[in-house]
């Protein structure tokens, strides 16, 4: 191989000539290089960056290199990982950059994607006192051995601004207690989107079992998360929030919408059995206490544990959901290690064996709010008397819609024909959240219409894979079907 090859811009000024001489640059360089159409990519690439800030670098690293340059990156960086088997992890030790200038670490778009592989005592992306960093286009192999895939490590101080992006996870399954994507540390503004984890043994775990690591004003969109052992997702309660540099102090939202969460397989039973997304409460007082979760536009299916799809406490809006369970219930608003306090519950359709929609416990005072819920169960309300919802029995959904009992991908919960899935009575003045005005599939609602989906000719299948990308060669994958999701993009 040959040397390592940087293109630097320093200034902003006569971009023509500063693209010309970078072009001569990387000429020259190629003369080094195994790999001409690299370079041609690159060439590309130095026209296309100009805009990037003042003395930001790009480099283009391998497997026996990366390491040196990864720990002298600074704000605006770009560090481009070129395909082959990475074997010694990705510590993002102390980087920081900017929230105008991150630090982006990630594979070459239209290459096959860097493998990076599992190793015994560490975690393969490890984050400490990291900040404004965004990691994208890579495989992370865990080998079936003891070591999550991406970490905020629990002696770090803070992990914020991170982006993970397009990252597929693999081979996390050797215990229920290995994750895909966790935190254990103060974590906010976190963006997770685009990536796949298959059969881990928990899918993500964000924050830390005893509250004192709170996830902050995340945006979780567009992954897809099936066959875990444990949990899909599950974001930990919170006790009183650190007061540290940076993090949210007024009321916040943390967003989950248009991703996959399916434990159809390899789910643990008894004791172990998990949600497939649970979300603890907020801090009692003081900053947080009136943050808020909006899940919306998901498409939830099966969990033969006995547990129920989802699960949740504290301030929680759930609604344009797909959740179906072929295996036992969907909806189950409880205490857990607080108390639930203002739920919206709106605007879902549920398909469920067992019960549809459970509510209990809620905190005096507060008085949940439950409509516009299209829902087929074996007992469709527990806690609630249903008003303002449509309640019928399991066996009753394939008279009013299309394939509720099919598997994905032709999956479809989706209304028969106009008016089969509506009221009169829907209560007016429901919230407005963000997508709460329009369906599943962010398009208009008809008036009066009840559960996730507008009515359309073509009916909307459901599958588990979303818009996944063909993953490299290097790994293992099973086939999938169809497309589906919830409005999923993938690159």
């Amino acid at each position: 191989m040959g040397p390592l090859l940087t293109v630097r811009f320093a200034s902003l000024n006569a971009p023509y000539r500063r693209a010309a001489r970078a072009s001569r640059r990387l000429m020259r360089v190629s003369r080094h290089t195994r790999s001409l159409r690299t370079v041609a990519v690159l060439v590309g690439w130095s026209l296309v960056v100009l805009s990037a800030p003042s003395m930001a670098a790009e480099y283009i690293a391998r497997p026996d290199n990366y390491l040196a340059i990864l720990k002298r990156l600074a704000p605006g960086d770009t560090l481009w990982l070129a395909p082959g088997t990475y074997r010694h992890g990705l510590p993002i030790h102390r980087l920081k950059g900017t929230e105008s200038a991150p630090i982006v670490i990630s594979g070459i778009p239209g290459r096959d994607r860097p493998v990076f592989l599992a190793r015994r005592g560490a975690n393969t992306v490890s984050l400490v006192n990291a900040a404004h960093i965004v990691v994208r286009n890579l495989v992370l192999d865990g080998r079936h051995l003891i070591a999550d895939g991406v970490k905020a490590e629990g002696h770090a101080e803070f992990a914020h601004h991170i982006t993970l992006e397009n990252l597929l996870i693999v081979n996390h399954g050797a215990d229920q207690s290995i994750v895909g994507i966790s935190t254990k540390c103060p974590a906010w503004g976190w963006v997770i989107r685009g990536n796949v984890i298959l059969g881990a043994g928990t899918g993500f775990y964000l924050g830390n079992s005893d509250g004192r690591a709170p996830f902050v004003a995340g945006l979780i969109e567009h992954n897809v998360v099936r066959d875990t052992i444990g949990y899909n997702l599950q974001i930990k309660h919170q006790i009183e929030r650190p007061p540290l540099p940076g993090m949210p102090t007024g009321d916040s939202q943390t967003i989950i919408r248009h991703n996959v969460f399916s434990k159809a397989n390899n789910a643990s039973a008894g004791p172990m059995a998990r949600p497939n997304l649970l979300v603890g409460h907020w801090p009692p007082e003081g900053p947080g206490v009136n943050d808020r979760y909006l899940i919306y536009g998901n498409f939830f299916y099966d969990n033969p544990s006995g547990e129920p799809l989802f699960q949740g406490e504290g301030n929680v809006a759930l609604y344009n959901n797909a959740l179906v369970n072929p295996s036992g219930s969907a909806i189950l608003i409880q205490p857990h290690r607080g108390l639930p306090r203002e739920i919206h519950v709106f605007n879902n359709t549920v398909v469920a064996r067992d019960a549809g929609i459970t509510i209990r416990g809620v905190a005096p005072g507060h008085e949940p709010l439950v409509a516009g819920n299209a829902v087929f169960a074996g007992e469709p309300f527990r806690g609630l008397n249903g008003a303002g919802n449509l309640g019928l029995p399991y066996a009753d959904a394939e008279q009013h819609l299309r394939a509720p009992f099919a598997a994905p991908p032709h999956l479809d919960v989706s209304p028969r024909g106009v008016g089969r899935v509506s009221s009169d009575t829907l209560p007016e003045g429901l919230p407005r959240f963000p997508g709460a005005a329009t369906d599943y599939d962010g398009l208009p609602r008809d008036t009066g219409t009840l559960g996730a989906f507008a009515y359309r000719p073509e009916g909307r299948p459901l599958a588990l894979r979303g818009g996944l990308e063909r993953p490299s060669r290097r790994v293992g994958f099973p086939p999938l079907q169809g497309e589906g999701g919830g409005r999923q993009r993938f690159p």
